[in-house]
Formats: C-alpha cells, structure tokens, sequence
C-alpha cells in the first residue's frame, strides 16, 4: 500500500469561491480515478507548516500509483489546475515501515 499525500497552499484567498472550487471539483475528479482509494482533504492548522491544506490517497501497490500518475485526468488537473492555482507544494509518498 502507498500512500500519496501532497500538502499545498493555493493562490487564492482563504474563504473564497476559488478555493472552495478548487478543494471540491479537484477531489471529485481525482477520485473517480482508478486506483484511488481513501482519499482525504484535510486543512492544516500546526504553525510549524507553511501549508494550508492535503491531498492524501492510498493506492494498492506501485503500478495502481503509477496508473494514476499517467491518467489523462490526472494529467490534465495538473496542467490547468495544480500549475496555476498552487502557490507552493510538498510531495510525499509513504509504504509501511518496515
């Protein structure tokens, strides 16, 4: 199992209609993605991180990740949405220690 997490900060201001389309609609299309389970939107609220939100997803083992990472809808929220509305990002990806 991986865990996919990706802690961000948008461009837009907190509170706004942008933000709130971006944390639904960019859900919505990623989890009707194959492969994706377990997905979470969560909000930060530690002042030691810059961050304001997260993405996490578990997938079943690599190739499920891989397959998400190459779909075309992933691809495509990534191009016009992530590159655009994303301020800062910080990518991680977890398997079970040991």
């Amino acid at each position: 199992m991986i865990r996919h997490t990706v802690s961000f900060t948008l461009v837009h201001p907190a509170g706004s209609a942008e933000e709130t389309d971006f944390l639904t609609t960019g859900p919505a299309l990623l989890t009707a993605i194959p492969g994706v389970v377990d997905f979470v939107v969560s909000r930060q609220v530690s002042v030691k991180s810059p961050f304001a939100f997260q993405f996490a997803m578990s997938f079943a083992d690599q190739a499920a990740y891989d397959a998400y990472d190459a779909h075309p809808d992933h691809q495509e929220f990534v191009a016009t949405r992530w590159q655009t509305e994303v301020a800062d990002f910080a990518e991680q990806d977890f398997v079970a220690y040991p």
